[in-house]
């Protein structure tokens, strides 16, 4: 089916988690909307892949907190449209040294923005889950209600399904060479053009190329984004036999995210029977195109935490399983959500560097990036933290003071 030379109103470029959301929001909206993506949908190369993701509303930042609580409630409502689950809700738990900076930020961050939670100390988190979490003497708990599980390979499917169902077009291994101005006062907006050589016009353009985004805003207009691809490792433990239940979803075991050195997250057990998901929150450094795939970072740090913290009762020898992933990293962990700027002004938007932490916010993040395209402003959310030129001002972005939650390996030689 050739599309080659037809008109859009938005061309959203990169068909991951964030593009497929813009796409669904800007077609549910009556937008003519095309989705191009440079490989296969639903590809396994970059970030939207894998078996699940974490949601929770305990950031240190007090920015993300509205954020997430807008999603969950646009996650519901996606899955009430398509008919099925990406959403399997628990509560959150976050825990670490009590002196940590970080997990007081999310302390703080739930009192200023009236989030009901409880500070526990060892004992009451070893009541409260039965034995099942252990915590040192001189660490704390937090415990939160919104968490869970989210389907992400399915969750892309959803959005694209929705797309779909709404009007839009999607193509895919379509890779976008560049996007140029029309110099046309009358027809303005933007050619987006393919490596193959094909053309289309779009009245604007969203830009969610995941990793790539940095080349591909690169290619576009000269700008260098400090957004940095990182690949990660995830892994699966052996739950021992006769607790898989007490570990399972849809129980009152939690996500949950451990804070310090080294920083953890894990989801409870759910896509593999019998085997739970806790990872280490770094990776990596790398150019998307030339991956190592492997072979993941050390686990000492990792092994000692799983036995320290589950009671013995996670098998702490090595993963049942692994699997890679990338995340796409900005210097302060922050979004990148702005208009592209320059001769393009506010006909392009870029959405990028979601830094190992973004999944969980894609419908709100969809949702903004169609208000952008289609009135010049998002409704409801701050957009400052997210700016472009927020780098210029300050190499490191925005400034904050707590650790660093994400830290970069070398690959073993």
């Amino acid at each position: 089916m050739e599309f080659s030379g037809e008109n859009f109103d938005v061309i959203v470029v990169g068909a991951g988690i964030m593009g497929s959301s813009a796409a669904y929001q800007l077609a549910k909206r009556g937008q003519k909307t095309l989705l191009l993506e440079q490989f296969d949908f639903l590809h396994h190369r970059g970030s939207s892949h894998g078996e699940s993701r974490t949601i929770r509303a305990t950031y240190p930042e007090d920015y993300y907190h509205p954020m997430v609580l807008e999603s969950s409630l646009l996650w519901e409502q996606a899955q009430s449209e398509i008919g099925y689950k990406v959403y399997f809700k628990a509560r959150q738990f976050d825990m670490g040294p009590s002196e940590n900076k970080s997990l007081r930020s999310v302390i703080a961050s739930c009192r200023k923005n009236s989030v009901p939670h409880q500070v526990l100390d060892c004992r009451q988190v070893l009541q409260k889950y039965s034995g099942r979490i252990e915590i040192p003497e001189n660490w704390v708990g937090v415990t939160t209600e919104l968490g869970g599980v989210i389907k992400p390979t399915k969750a892309v499917s959803m959005f694209q399904t929705l797309a779909i169902k709404n009007g839009a077009v999607l193509r895919d291994n379509t890779e976008v060479k560049t996007v140029l101005k029309v110099k046309d006062d009358v027809r303005g907006g933007v050619t987006v053009v393919t490596s193959s050589g094909e053309e289309f016009w779009g009245k604007k353009c969203v830009v969610t190329a995941g990793a790539w985004v940095g080349k591909l805003v690169k290619k576009i207009s000269g700008l260098e984004l400090p957004i940095q691809a990182v690949e990660t490792s995830v892994c699966y433990w052996r739950i021992k036999e006769g607790d898989e239940a007490d570990y399972a979803v849809g129980g009152d075991f939690p996500s949950f995210a451990s804070y310090g050195d080294p920083h953890v997250y894990g989801t409870p057990s759910l896509e593999y029977p019998g085997l739970i998901k806790i990872a280490l929150h770094r990776g990596y450094p790398c150019d998307p195109d030339r991956r190592p795939w492997g072979p993941g970072p050390l686990l000492d740090s990792l092994k000692e935490l799983i036995q320290g913290r589950f009671a013995g009762r996670v098998d702490s020898s090595g993963p049942a399983a692994t699997q890679l992933c990338m995340y796409s990293m900005t210097p302060d962990k922050d979004f990148v959500i702005d208009f592209l700027g320059g001769e393009l002004g506010e006909d392009v938007v870029v959405a990028g560097g979601f830094s190992g932490h973004g999944f969980k916010m894609a419908p709100v993040v969809g949702r903004i990036l169609a208000d952008l395209v289609l009135s010049g402003e998002a409704q409801g959310v701050e957009l400052r933290h997210f700016r472009i030129a927020r780098f210029k001002e300050n190499p490191k972005g925005n400034v904050k003071d707590y650790e660093e939650q994400v830290s970069f390996s070398v690959p073993p030689q």
